[in-house]
């Protein structure tokens, strides 16, 4: 996917720009949805089957998420590449500005979460999706 200007803020957008492609790595990253069916019916927004598929799609081609082999009858496991898990902090940004500016129902809700806290997300999210090691696991100390 070539972005169509130099500009930073045009690429990021061109990939994460509409509200499905978020939404779908918000439920990838803190519901840990991997699966298409997992995505389709625990999206409390009601996602289309189609429009799930065409995001991932993006998401694949983008370089976010990989999608591992599935042998036939089995379900295809959706994970995040180190580019995906470093939308975390975004989406968290996104969070607090609706927490903030936007709350709607979520007014009783706190922060989703502080730069230490992210850090801790992240360091997870690649054990899960990338096989990294645990942080303070073997070889530490």
């Amino acid at each position: 996917m070539e972005p169509r200007s130099a500009d930073p803020i045009t690429a990021a957008v061109e990939v994460l720009g509409d509200r499905w492609t978020l939404l779908v790595l918000r439920d990838v990253i803190f519901a840990d949805r991997r699966y298409f069916r997992a995505l389709l019916t625990g999206s409390p927004e009601g996602i289309a089957s189609n429009i799930l598929a065409d995001r991932l799609k993006r998401l694949l081609d983008a370089g976010l998420l990989t999608r591992g082999t599935a042998a036939r009858g089995q379900r295809a496991r959706f994970d995040l590449t180190e580019a995906g898990i470093r939308t975390l902090p975004i989406l968290c940004a996104l969070g607090d500005w609706g927490h903030d500016f936007r709350p709607g129902d979520a007014g009783e809700q706190e922060p989703i979460a502080g730069p230490a806290r992210i850090e801790e997300l992240m360091a997870d999210l690649r054990v899960r999706h990338l096989g990294a090691e645990p942080f303070g696991g073997a070889g530490a100390g």
